[in-house]
């Protein structure tokens, strides 16, 4: 029997629970606001790249629930009272987001979407918003990361055969070139992204011919624009790179190459390879001959090679990209912050994991003179900045901590993206995000994007927030030692 995948359906059977509980309860008006945020920067990395709000804005837009899933849930989950498998039925997102624009570069305890929404609607994205917004901006921001090392060599993501998923390897392509990357492998992505999809020839491809010199001929032929040769199936530099060599000469001679050429290096000590390849093509005449590439590679890799003067013009990386191979998970949460009007925190014995209460917004403070980000600033959101006055911001654990800022403008990032459940946001085209990410990270000193032991950046509450949290705090803690009192 063959199922057909509901979106509207992906999420976990709490969320309904609660919906059912607050439906019958009579909370199913009450407005709730969400925060969704990280609590670390993957990879030990000193920022994250946002990513994934359009699917985010694909999925809200168009949540509904047809009459075969009513009736499922009706059938396997008889606790649900019939009053709340009507309002399912006529389910419909009615209220606001907002949210930083993808390619934005964001930082531990800022809100990435903010959701206001009736209860029941606020609760029932929150899954599936995740899952979103955990995945791409995951691979999106390794892909940063992995350009950031390439010191402008193109990046080409090859992953789709290693993702956990072919859908994940599309979504995770996407994000990648929101990163940074210069294409994918992964055709199925070209009307998404709206280029071509990017790629060379395999080992079996070479096996699959008498010779190697046969393999590079033919795919040369049919291949005049991308003439781009795996030279490793044999023996690199005795077989691979003089067959290689010969074709280029033969095919060059009579315009058989009319676009970009080159080899491709998938194995073996590419930092020798590279440079006795590079030397080859050189005194053959093919000074211009790209060589690409792949096996297994990361930043840490791209880095170290280039340290011991690797000759590689472009990189193809595969699975430590596509899986996030060294940090498989971004942890993002989804936590409430308000009820009602009422502010609300979540309480833990770990101080970090005590969340930030009320409806904010993220104001980031440049300088006025050189325009680089000088810390964030979590505020409320009726709250106003005077850009004319020194502003003195603190840490918001080790109070003691604070730094004066002076000759500085803000910038809100938080965007509207749904009013009263209507979509304000114009989709910006994918290359516009890549280019939003290039100028986001120009505001950033080298410290906060050096790959091992960043600099951290400051993310800082305004006194009016922090003053709501703390009294949040000593409520709760009287609250609490006032039942413990009555319970001896």
């Amino acid at each position: 029997m063959q199922f057909e995948r509901k979106l509207q359906l992906a999420t976990d059977l709490y969320q309904m629970s609660m919906g059912n509980v607050y439906y019958n309860d009579g909370k199913q008006d009450e407005v709730a606001v969400f925060d969704v945020f990280i609590r670390n920067n993957p990879f030990g990395g000193g920022y994250t790249v946002a990513a994934g709000l359009e699917q985010v804005i694909d999925y809200v837009a168009n949540l509904a629930f047809t009459d075969d899933d009513i009736a499922l849930l009706h059938k396997n989950h008889p606790e649900f009272s019939q009053g709340y498998l009507d309002y399912m039925r006529s389910f419909k997102f009615t209220g606001e987001i907002y949210a930083v624009p993808e390619g934005t570069v964001i930082f531990p305890f800022e809100p990435i979407i903010r959701v206001k929404a009736p209860l029941i609607q606020a609760q029932l994205v929150e899954t599936t918003i995740l899952a979103i917004v955990n995945h791409q901006t995951l691979i999106a921001t390794k892909a940063s990361r992995i350009v950031e090392e390439a010191k402008g060599d193109p990046i080409m993501e090859f992953g789709l055969r290693r993702a956990h998923g072919t859908e994940a390897g599309y979504f995770g392509a996407r994000a990648a070139v929101i990163g940074g990357c210069a294409g994918t492998s992964v055709v199925e992505t070209e009307a998404m992204l709206d280029r071509p999809s990017m790629g060379t020839m395999s080992h079996s491809f070479v096996l699959s011919y008498d010779s190697e010199l046969e393999a590079f001929y033919r795919f040369v032929k049919y291949n005049p624009q991308n003439a781009v040769l795996l030279v490793d199936t044999y023996n690199t530099l005795e077989q691979g790179m003089p067959n290689a060599i010969k074709v280029f000469a033969d095919c060059k001679a009579d315009g058989r190459i009319t676009g970009q050429y080159g080899i491709r290096i998938d194995s073996g000590d590419l930092a020798y390879l590279t440079a006795e390849a590079r030397k080859m093509l050189d005194d053959a005449g093919f000074t211009d001959a790209v060589i690409v590439a792949s096996s297994d590679l990361d930043e840490y890799l791209i880095k170290d090679l280039k340290i011991q003067g690797a000759q590689i013009n472009s990189w193809g990386i595969g699975t430590k990209l596509i899986t996030a191979y060294d940090c498989p998970a971004l942890g993002g949460v989804y936590k409430m912050a308000e009820i009602d009007g009422r502010p609300k925190l979540k309480i833990s014995n770990d101080p970090w994991k005590i969340t930030n209460p009320g409806y904010k917004k993220i104001v980031r403070i440049y300088g006025r003179s050189n325009h680089m980000a000088l810390a964030d600033l979590l505020c409320l959101a009726d709250e106003v900045i005077d850009e004319t006055r020194p502003l003195t911001i603190f840490h918001p654990m080790h109070t003691w901590k604070r730094r004066t800022i002076t000759d500085f403008y803000i910038k809100e990032i938080l965007e509207p993206i749904f009013v009263d459940g209507e979509l304000v946001y114009e989709k910006p085209a994918i290359r516009d995000i890549q280019q939003h990410l290039v100028e986001e990270k120009k505001t950033l000193w080298p410290t906060f994007k050096r790959m091992v032991n960043p600099h951290v950046y400051h993310v800082d509450l305004s006194k009016k927030l922090w003053d709501m949290k703390q009294r949040l705090l000593d409520e709760a803690e009287a609250e609490n030692a006032s039942e413990d009192g009555s319970d001896q």
